[in-house]
């Protein structure tokens, strides 16, 4: 079992940034690699960004350039920092433990219960 828990959501205006962390616990010795999902309104899950154990990252086209994900393997959290937010970027954000292969994310079953990211001017 993995716990998830994430923070960092917020409101801001366009243009602006933000920073999620990911605080991971308990047996991670399955883990290659963590996610960040989004979830807009209406929309499907889509992932945003992962980063694998030996700190190789995956990014959205749509958020190439604008956001990076890093991690600390000490205190076992992921952070997505977010640059340049636009209204489309609005969405609960999930982390997720899964496993990248071949330059692609897969999700596992763990999953944190979300944090709400709104961007509106």
């Amino acid at each position: 079992q993995v716990q998830l828990v994430e923070s960092g959501g917020g409101y801001v205006q366009p243009g602006e940034s933000l920073r999620l962390s990911c605080a991971a616990s308990g047996d991670m010795s399955s883990i290659n690699a963590m996610g960040w999902f989004r979830q807009a309104p209406g929309k499907q899950r889509e992932l945003v960004a992962a980063i694998t154990s030996e700190g190789s990252t995956i990014f959205a086209g749509s958020v190439k350039g604008r956001f990076s994900i890093s991690r600390n393997t000490t205190s076992h959290t992921v952070y997505l920092a977010m640059n340049t937010l636009q209204p489309e970027d609005a969405a609960v954000y999930y982390c997720n433990s899964g496993a990248a292969i071949s330059g692609n994310y897969y999700p596992g079953d763990f999953w944190g219960m979300g944090t709400q990211v709104t961007v509106s001017s």
